[in-house]
């Protein structure tokens, strides 16, 4: 049995209180956005829909999870910052339906009648790849007016990516269902279209191409909604509908049934390992995580507080020490760790990190990638060295990787250490953000300051003065532009990740993306065996 990890933290240091500080700041920063996230179009709207008789986009999902079951929302704060509510007028995540782990694409229809914007269109395309990478059925909660106009030009083309992904889904042998509450017009009408199975709400629903104006002014027909698109005539004349629902809580029912009698079966292994708590208490995460990532934390007293048991087997530990690899256990799945400890990877933290990736593939063992990364070093040394080939191969490594990766910024990931730490770009089945994480080619600071230099050497190049005001004032223009932009809330707006967590809740969060993940087969890459380099 892999030993229990020992703790060495100081609950009562300086910087353990000073980090606690900066975190709970930043929570509650967060929570403000999530609160806004959740209360859709506001009150007044919410009140209008409920005056209705139909429930809310959250109260849906409620209803149609198990009870007591939890659900991992995803890309929560969609569309931050920008002209549009938090949230994107859409909740996606992932969660039980009668037994079965589901993606959960949910309209909000009080959020512009719930039409759909670019960050709308960023954030349901992206659960449909996770449900596609993972292996996971689809619920669509429908009820939306369809495209934002003004923004069509941004919609038009990549939205037929939804059908694509939801065809492709179905091809696969994995269930798609539509529960269809409001309108689904236009292009929308056929997503139930698409679907494997499709309920519709009697008096509610309205699937069709053209709704009544368009129709009188392309034909001349009159018609009204329930002719053209209504539940009863889709269920009776068009043979659209598969289940007639006589309210939304019959719709429910009915879909919670669907997934009764699915039959579904996970390919991948169950939890093998025992899934016993941590031995030391999460919240004390909160004093790991660093309010300035230029401090070095210990992977060790993160992993100690994540794992089953606190075990964790490590790999190489004296060897490439800024990169922390190792066995352990997650809800009672196996897990390879890659953890940074220092900041910076250097030839040997690449080396290393490759062999472990490989042996991974080896044993099918999906790899968690911890990152807290300023990127690869940097100099004349290490350039001779080979710095770029060794990275190259980390990289490689990566990309050819096989087994699921989930990966979690807990304080910086920057240039190409994003890329050899499985960022977005190399497509991890999952990745989450602590709240004090940063994103971008390098840190605020750094990239001002070599912008400074560049326009220094320029100057001295073309033989005229340099301007030291123009470039003070460049610099600190710079550094509160790149500062903004790797902020978690902005990375997780432009769904760099999926979804910004308290680093609390990361055992948790883990737990649902492995249990999720493992729904495919988990099998790594052959053909190759492990080299040294």
């Amino acid at each position: 049995m892999t030993t229990p990890l020992r703790s060495t933290l100081d609950v009562t240091s300086d910087d353990y209180l000073e980090n606690r500080r900066a975190q709970e700041a930043a929570l509650a920063e967060l929570q403000e956005q999530l609160d806004l996230a959740c209360s859709g179009g506001g009150a007044k709207y919410a009140d209008r829909h409920r005056a209705r008789g139909r429930l809310l986009a959250r109260e849906r999902i409620e209803m149609l999870v198990d009870p007591d079951a939890p659900f991992l929302e995803f890309s929560s704060l969609a569309a931050w910052g920008t002209q549009f509510q938090v949230g994107a007028s859409i909740v996606t995540g992932l969660g039980v339906v009668s037994g079965v782990e589901t993606v959960i694409i949910a309209h909000d229809p009080t959020v512009r009648g719930g039409t759909m914007n670019p960050y709308t269109l960023r954030k349901n395309l992206r659960a449909l790849d996770i449900a596609k990478r993972n292996r996971l059925p689809v619920i669509n909660l429908v009820e939306s007016g369809g495209a934002d106009l003004p923004t069509q030009s941004e919609l038009f083309v990549h939205a037929g990516k939804i059908f694509q992904g939801l065809t492709e889904l179905s091809a696969m042998g994995v269930p798609t269902l539509a529960l269809v509450f409001g309108n689904s017009t236009a292009g929308g009408a056929y997503v139930p279209g698409m679907c494997d199975y499709a309920v519709l709400v009697d008096k509610q629903a309205k699937v069709f191409l053209g709704g009544p104006p368009l129709v009188k002014m392309a034909t001349g027909e009159d018609a009204d909604d329930e002719e053209l698109g209504g539940a009863d005539m889709h269920s009776r004349v068009s043979g659209l509908g598969d289940h007639f629902a006589v309210d939304e809580r019959d719709a429910i029912r009915i879909g919670r049934r669907i997934m009764a009698e699915i039959n579904w079966r996970k390919l991948g292994p169950g939890p093998s390992m025992p899934p016993d708590a941590p031995l030391y208490d999460e919240d004390e995460l909160l004093g790991i995580a660093a309010a300035d990532f230029r401090k070095p934390v210990d992977p060790r007293e993160v992993i100690a507080r994540v794992v089953d048991g606190s075990r964790f087997g490590e790999y190489k530990p004296s060897y490439g020490t800024a990169l922390t690899t190792g066995w352990a256990s997650v809800h009672g799945y196996p897990v390879g760790i890659l953890a940074n400890s220092r900041g910076i990877l250097f030839s040997e933290e690449a080396q290393k990190g490759t062999e472990f990736i490989l042996l991974a593939n080896q044993l099918d063992i999906p790899l968690l990638f911890l990152h807290n990364c300023t990127g690869f070093m940097v100099g004349k040394s290490y350039e001779q060295g080979g710095i770029i080939k060794d990275g190259a191969k980390m990289i490689n490594a990566v990309t050819n990787s096989k087994v699921p990766h989930i990966s979690i910024n807990m304080g910086a990931s920057f240039g190409a250490g994003n890329y050899g730490m499985s960022g977005r770009a190399f497509d991890p089945r999952f990745m989450f953000s602590w709240v004090n994480a940063k994103l971008a080619v390098m840190g605020a600071q750094q990239l001002a300051g070599v912008l400074s230099i560049v326009g220094r050497q320029a100057a001295e190049a073309a033989g005229r003065e340099f301007d030291v005001e123009a470039d003070e004032a460049r610099r600190i223009q710079i550094e509160e532009q790149i500062e903004a932009e790797s902020h978690s809330f902005f990375i997780s707006s432009r769904l760099y990740d999926d979804g910004v967590i308290d680093p609390r809740d990361t055992r948790t969060v883990l737990g649902m993306a492995l249990s999720a993940a493992h729904s495919q087969v988990v099998e790594g890459r052959r053909g190759f065996g492990v080299f040294r380099m």
